[in-house]
């Protein structure tokens, strides 16, 4: 596990864009794993300028989002296809067909799930996968529990996350209570795993992931075993870190 300490929110998600940049320009039909959610905007903000700059061709790039909330169309202003157009996919030329994002509206909810493991598969797999943690550590909508869960599925949202997400609804009664999400076993299966965070609230979180214990109640955990992984901290999210850990960057 590698980890990178910036000064502050724009340098970390600067050196998150750089890392897309690369991967991108090494292999240019990467498949991209997406995450939505506050912390990501500002790397979204860094491709769209790259693009805009001739720095970054997404022509050929595929993305898998994490997740999408259940029963919510995306035509909503809070629906993870809606946040992710307005915040990159409307601004650069990735193509609509290669774009997948899990469809909660579907009547079968089950089959959804499996046809999105499956449509990973048959890309090749996620080159790198892009991840925020929420203060409960959850990653994706993989709250904890009392198992890793392998693969797509529907999940109950603890009230925790629903508090957490309120912020974006008009009131706490608009929140979703279920979301259709990539299983930590789907998310591991990535060959690079890039994971922000940003936040003294966040540190925790950070904290635990690290140096806790592999269990299921602390779902980001499961990352200490994967063999290719960053975390990108600011200051704040990596404040309960030892310095000998990670690297000023």
């Amino acid at each position: 596990m590698r980890i990178l300490v910036c000064k502050n929110y724009d340098e970390m998600s600067k050196k998150a864009a750089q890392m897309i940049l690369s991967q991108v320009t090494l292999k240019p039909n990467s498949v991209l794993g997406l995450a939505t959610g506050s912390t990501p905007i500002g790397m979204y903000k860094e491709l769209v300028k790259m693009y805009n700059e001739k720095l970054i061709d997404f022509s050929e790039v595929s993305t898998f989002n994490l997740d999408e909330y259940y029963n919510l169309p995306k035509t909503s202003d809070q629906s993870y296809d809606y946040f992710m157009r307005v915040n990159l996919f409307n601004h650069i030329n990735v193509k609509n067909e290669n774009i997948h994002i899990p469809n909660g509206m579907a009547s079968n909810v089950e089959l959804e799930c499996e046809t999105y493991d499956k449509q990973i598969k048959e890309s090749g797999g996620v080159d790198i996968q892009v991840l925020g943690i929420g203060h409960n550590a959850h990653i994706g909508f993989n709250e904890p529990t009392i198992n890793f869960e392998r693969g797509t599925h529907l999940v109950d949202l603890k009230e925790s996350t629903i508090e957490a997400n309120a912020r974006f609804f008009e009131k706490i009664e608009d929140v979703p209570k279920k979301a259709i999400t990539m299983g930590t076993g789907s998310i591991f299966k990535a060959r690079k795993i890039m994971l922000l965070a940003c936040g003294d609230s966040k540190a925790d979180a950070i904290y635990n992931t690290v140096y806790g214990k592999v269990i299921p109640e602390v779902p980001a955990s499961i990352l200490q075993f994967h063999n290719d992984i960053v975390l990108i901290l600011d200051e704040a999210a990596a404040s309960k870190l030892n310095p000998e850990d990670y690297k000023l960057v």
